[in-house]
């Protein structure tokens, strides 16, 4: 809805518990004034990689670096997914552009506010799947929490966070666990029409 209300031709969209640095708001307005020259074929969107710091430290593996967020936008050009509830997915009338300079996220302060976000997304998801007719399978509950620590801890590194990489990756793991068992809740109150597989984690 604020997209469509934007009175100027391109909008910069920062959550409250975000940062931009004072070298990421003279990219973005550089690379504006760039797109503006070029016309048709320059940029209607940019990707900004994002600084994730949890419990304070900027946390550079697991999934949390460069976190490539699209949230520099042509108005009028770029639209949200409106079938996504949540990790909103924007979908662009033109190609897109990557800046360097990052944006700083505050994020999580405690395990305890993690978790509960986690949770939240778990459940979201889980809604947002059944309403495509995705159904659990009992072997779900074990393989893709296993697959998802595995992705996160292993393949992207968050085993060079120490305890801290460890924590969020069996955290992530748990709460896909989370959207297995409300996916399964939501398959028993409406049994549908027939099976169609899961998400893939990998």
């Amino acid at each position: 809805f604020a997209l469509t209300q934007a009175r100027l031709p391109w909008v910069l969209f920062v959550d409250a518990d975000e940062r931009v640095p004072l070298d990421l708001a003279e990219e973005v307005q550089a690379r504006v004034a760039q797109a503006e020259r070029e016309g048709d074929g320059a940029p209607v969107g940019f990707w900004i990689p994002r600084q994730n710091v949890i419990l304070g430290r900027w946390v550079r593996h697991a999934g949390w670096w460069p976190d490539h967020q699209m949230r520099l936008l042509r108005a009028g050009r770029s639209r949200y997914d409106p079938l996504r509830p949540v990790h909103e997915l924007v979908q662009l009338d033109g190609p897109a552009g990557h800046l360097s300079s990052r944006l700083v996220h505050h994020n999580y302060v405690s395990w305890r506010q993690f978790w509960t976000k986690q949770r939240r997304y778990a459940r979201a998801e889980a809604t947002a799947l059944a309403g495509q007719g995705v159904r659990a399978k009992p072997h779900n509950f074990v393989l893709q929490p296993l697959r998802e620590f595995r992705r996160r801890y292993w393949t992207l590194e968050g085993r060079r966070e120490g305890h801290l990489g460890l924590g969020l990756s069996a955290v992530l793991a748990a709460a896909t666990f989370v959207m297995y068992a409300e996916l399964w809740r939501h398959n028993a109150a409406d049994p549908g029409d027939g099976p169609k597989d899961g998400p893939k984690r990998d």
